[in-house]
């Protein structure tokens, strides 16, 4: 399986693209200046060498044109630069200023090149420093003249010049990050609150909209997210209207359905088997067409806004018992956590039991039944939860289950289209009006663990007297 790499964020690669950009640059411009620098310094430097070996060999070889030449008092009076030694070749012997370089210090090449009768210089290392050697025949007496320039404060001086440069690469590099972090900040900032808009709406905040940007590309992207916000908050709420109005127009023909099974329900013994079996059916139905409309009225109420919360404080433990006995599980064991016992919170009883009776209707129609039912509390929240012995729900689906007529695995499937398909969405309403939240994982040992956290609103172990009666 392929490993999948995580890929840096915008404003990183806007940054980083800015470091690599300036390194390039800084790392170029160094480069040539350096090099600039150099060849500019060494012409200089063998120029004026060039020009005084010239001088002196112009001098040494009217000196040796003479009968009885003193060579080393010649050399010794020659004038040259600082740092330089003379070498001279007569006629199979060789005399030196310096006794550290003499003939053997000067390379063979140019030696052989010089004493053959061609002018030539060149650059070599001595004892580790740089050396520049100069070399001249002198073809009337068959001798050539040599000096060797020490290049070693060049050298130095370009040591410095490319430290100087490489570290104003790193000081441009290091400029070049600040500037990119900063460039892709600014730039950024805008699409950072369309995506804090974006995310408010979709968490439900409909009103949400950008402010006008001052720049023309940008105030264009505000208006057209505005106007997308706009025309998204017009359907939905007109979505909500036509669900709202469907719900209760069918109330009262249902209304009126029900007092006729009513009634055929009173007459049922007198009624053949065939009847009987049809009337059973229709009431069925019946009910559970009513309970779809009870469930599409409470979900536009959320859509719309108008829904609201009757708070109540509560003691836990009594209202969870009187949950599941209303919702016709009175079998059902509750089981409290010892920190449970006598914890009151505020809560909308009526939106609570539904809660409660939507999650074990849940587990009863898709999951053949609940296995446990508990109530614990941590630090300043209480926890609801509903175990059963199902298949568990897939990790993909976990998310999907709380929306509206999502069935998962169970869409299509005969004999489990008993519910209507909203209690799991009423439940993750009835808790995000709450300021709780609801998820679903997998149960120890097979099926699916529901929890509904719950904020305690109010002060625990407080008189039982003062709570609301369940």
């Amino acid at each position: 399986m392929p490993r999948r790499h995580r890929r840096l964020g915008v404003r990183s690669r806007v940054t980083a693209a800015f470091a690599l950009g300036a390194l390039a640059l800084s790392v170029a411009l160094s480069t040539l200046t350096y090099f600039t620098a150099r060849q500019y310094f060494l012409h200089e430097r063998q120029t004026a060498v060039l020009r005084q070996a010239y001088v002196n060999a112009n001098l040494v070889r009217a000196a040796l044109r003479s009968t009885q030449p003193d060579i080393p008092p010649l050399l010794a009076s020659l004038d040259t630069v600082p740092g330089s030694r003379s070498v001279l070749y007569d006629r199979g012997r060789w005399f030196a200023t310096s006794l550290t370089v003499g003939r053997d210090a000067i390379p063979a090449h140019l030696r052989s090149q010089v004493t053959g009768g061609t002018p030539a210089s060149q650059r070599f290392s001595l004892a580790g420093s740089l050396q520049m050697g100069v070399g001249i025949p002198i073809p009337v007496v068959g001798g050539a003249y040599f000096e060797v320039f020490s290049l070693q404060e060049l050298d130095h001086t370009l040591r410095i010049l490319a430290l100087t440069l490489a570290a104003g690469s790193v000081a441009i590099t290091l400029a070049g990050i600040v500037l990119g972090r900063w460039a892709s900040g600014r730039a950024l900032r805008p699409l950072g609150d369309v995506a804090h808009a974006a995310v408010a709406i979709a968490g439900g905040r409909l009103d949400t909209r950008l402010e006008t940007f001052d720049e023309a590309d940008l105030a264009t992207l505000a208006s057209s997210f505005n106007r997308m916000a706009d025309r998204l908050q017009e359907r939905i709420e007109r979505e909500a209207r036509f669900t709202s109005d469907v719900s209760h127009e069918l109330r009262s023909p249902l209304t009126t359905l029900s007092t006729s099974i009513g009634v055929l329900e009173a007459r049922r013994e007198d009624l053949p088997d065939r009847s009987r079996q049809a009337v059973d059916l229709l009431a069925a139905e019946l009910r559970r067409f009513q309970h779809m409309v009870t469930d599409l009225l409470e979900i536009s109420r959320f859509d719309t806004g108008s829904a609201e919360l009757s708070l109540d404080d509560v003691r836990v433990d009594e209202l969870v018992q009187h949950a599941v006995q209303a919702g016709g599980n009175g079998a059902l064991p509750v089981e409290l956590a010892p920190d449970v016992a006598g914890l009151q919170v505020s809560v909308d009883k009526r939106r609570i039991e539904r809660v409660v009776a939507n999650l074990v209707d849940n587990a009863s129609v898709y999951a053949g039944g609940v296995t446990r039912l508990a109530v614990e509390a941590s630090d300043d929240t209480v926890r609801l939860i509903v175990e059963d012995a199902g298949p568990g729900v897939p990790a993909e689906g976990r998310e999907r289950i709380f929306e509206r007529f999502f069935r998962g695995s169970a869409a299509g499937r005969r004999g489990a289209g008993d519910g209507t398909g909203l209690g799991l969405a009423l439940v993750a309403e009835h808790v995000r009006l709450h300021g709780g939240r609801v998820w679903v994982d997998d149960r120890p040992g097979g099926g699916s663990r529901f929890v509904v956290e719950l904020p305690i609103r109010a002060a625990p172990a407080g008189p039982v007297a003062e709570a609301a009666p369940v």
